[in-house]
């Protein structure tokens, strides 16, 4: 496959963005980023689908894409995981059921470059885009979600009621984490080009209007600190080098030798604080988790031979980077230097001219081959 060309420079953070509707992105993240809702009207003018409903129920379909069915009966909610046949969709004339696909911006370049405009949140902190699709009264009931939301209209009309909910308590005995006791203060509704922000745990209901109805979802990453914790440790200690092992020619005799010794309690502890000391270690293992591909995500290895020329990363692609190192695809590089701002500038523009790799030192261009051999970046058809 082939690359769109690499992006120009960023717009500065400080312009105004009608999709933010006329704040900048400065101004957006200092009144509204996880604080309060905005509604956005004409977000995005000339708003159209970026996918048929067709094409979107076919996607569903492949293995490699997360998908849900979800269905409300008088009798109650239900709730099927893809990969779906076509077979398995209700009726598009039947009422209130919906059809989710998670991480459309893995599949589609379309999605991926319209989950890319709101990259004036680190990369670190953006996920995917998913859509949805819902019939006539269709919606996943009122819930709240951990993380920061855009929620853009891009077909039909959906009623969105969202509050700042005190009681968290959930439905029994339902396959959604829906809440028994939702107490919207405001309802708007959004037709296609308009969008809604929500912080964390706003709890909204998203009820589809007429048939037709599809919804795009940009949420972000929250890394949970215990489980972040969890990961890091487990990468730190691959590349842990201590063989010191434990002595203790002080042990007295027991007789209650089922009891933990206070001095094995201490090497243990003095081994994981010399563990966290390593801050390299650290680094390097962070931007491994971060940027460690989804679940289900494969590359493609290029059909033809590697030559300097324009590149663009993949868009399945992550890619990050420090002070001292650039991480892709959950693997770390030190770099320095004139490498270190090339592979910046590729981290956040996504792309390098065919000028910035033809000048690019021989390490670098080794790595960019490397790269290219796994698929992780592509050539480009235009500079």
């Amino acid at each position: 496959m082939t690359s769109a060309p690499p992006s120009s420079t960023p717009s500065p953070v400080d312009a105004p963005r009608q999709m933010l509707g006329g704040l900048s992105p400065q101004q957006f993240m200092r009144r509204y980023w996880q604080k309060k809702p905005l509604l956005i009207r004409n977000a995005f003018p000339g708003c159209e689908p970026l996918l048929t409903r067709p094409q979107l129920f076919a996607l569903a379909g492949e293995e490699s894409v997360e998908s849900r069915l979800i269905v409300h009966k008088p009798s109650g909610w239900s709730l099927k995981h893809g990969p779906f046949a076509r077979t398995a969709f209700p009726p598009f004339k039947q009422k209130r059921w919906s059809l989710l696909v998670q991480g459309v911006d893995l599949h589609l370049d379309a999605a991926h470059e319209l989950l890319s405009r709101f990259r004036f949140v680190p990369d670190a902190r953006l996920d995917d885009l998913m859509i949805s699709w819902a019939s006539d009264g269709g919606g996943v009931g009122p819930h709240f979600d951990s993380y920061d939301v855009f929620l853009l209209q891009a077909s039909g009309q959906r009623l969105w009621r969202i509050g700042r909910q005190k009681d968290l308590s959930l439905e029994p005995d339902v396959p959604l984490k829906i809440l028994s006791h939702f107490e919207p203060e405001q309802e708007h509704l959004l037709g296609p080009g308009d969008m809604l922000y929500l912080p964390p745990r706003w709890a909204h209901d998203g009820v589809a209007v007429g048939d037709d109805c599809m919804t795009y979802s940009m949420g972000f990453r929250v890394p949970q600190r215990g489980g972040l914790a969890g990961e890091l440790l487990q990468r730190m200690a691959d590349e842990f080098d201590d063989a010191t092992l434990y002595r203790d020619p002080d042990q007295a005799a027991t007789d209650t030798p089922a009891a933990m010794p206070p001095a094995l309690e201490a090497f243990a502890a003095d081994g994981l604080q010399r563990l966290l000391a390593q801050r390299t270690s650290l680094a390097c293992a962070l931007g491994e988790v971060m940027t460690e591909p989804k679940p289900r995500v494969w590359f493609e290895e290029p059909g033809h031979g590697w030559t300097p020329g324009a590149v663009g990363l993949d868009r399945r692609t992550r890619m990050m980077y420090d002070d001292k190192h650039v991480f892709i695809n959950g693997e770390s590089f030190r770099a320095g230097g004139a490498d270190a701002r090339l592979m910046r500038a590729l981290a956040d523009r996504r792309g390098l001219s065919a000028l910035q790799v033809q000048r690019a030192s021989t390490d670098a261009q080794t790595l960019l081959q490397d790269w290219f051999d796994a698929g992780w970046l592509h050539r480009c058809d235009a500079d």
